[in-house]
């Protein structure tokens, strides 16, 4: 029994330390001036000469707006239909 009782604190002690060390992911929507939008999964700093916005990852534009879609991983920005990583 007290082998049981060791495994279980053992368990309950790896669950603990393992949700300690998750972070948290940080998705948003970003959009440029020239209508294209890109998911990010982090959180990342726009200088404000690269002229886009960013919307929480629940942001949809409306049926007036024209945006399209354009992924990419890794940092950086849409500017001209070209990716410009940083």
């Amino acid at each position: 029994m007290k082998n049981v009782a060791k495994w279980a604190a053992a368990a309950a002690l790896s669950v603990g330390a393992l949700s300690v060390t998750v972070t948290t992911a940080s998705a948003a929507i970003v959009c440029n001036n020239a209508g294209e939008c890109w998911h990010v999964k982090k959180a990342y700093t726009y200088k404000p000469e690269f002229g886009v916005v960013v919307h929480p990852n629940h942001w949809r534009w409306a049926a007036h707006e024209k945006y399209v879609w354009r992924e990419h991983t890794g940092r950086g920005y849409w500017r001209n239909g070209v990716w410009i990583t940083f």
